[in-house]
């Protein structure tokens, strides 16, 4: 079954770093579009980071030189390094797997279930 599972998160200080990953299982990576997004409290969910099955890449305005995704299909896992944190970085982070429909297979969008990112001033 498809299933993506995200780790990583924690408490850091402000100017620390951490690194995301999300394990993805059910033979979809490879030719997905991998995402990050986060969400702070009383805020809508926002893309952080994405980067395409051919490795094409963008990112947010507020992580931009920041942060850095990547991916590894060998090991079905994406990364989210972040550095330089700020509290306003502060946020549930979600991952995603996104492929549209085509002839050549059954598109689909799947979710993680989130990893706590905490920043403290």
């Amino acid at each position: 079954q498809v299933q993506l599972v995200e780790s990583g998160g924690g408490l850091v200080q402000a100017g620390g770093s951490l690194r995301l990953s999300c394990a993805a299982s059910g033979g979809i990576f490879s030719t997905a579009t991998m995402a990050w997004y986060r969400q702070a409290p009383g805020k809508q969910r926002e893309l952080v980071a994405r980067i395409t099955g051919g490795v094409l890449i963008d990112y947010a305005d507020a992580v931009k030189g920041r942060f850095t995704i990547s991916r590894d299909n060998a090991r079905n896992t994406v990364y989210l390094q972040m550095n330089s944190l700020k509290p306003e970085d502060t946020a549930v982070y979600y991952c995603n797997a996104n492929r549209p429909a085509s002839p050549f297979g059954r598109g689909y969008d799947y979710w993680g279930q989130g990893t706590q990112v905490t920043v403290s001033s």
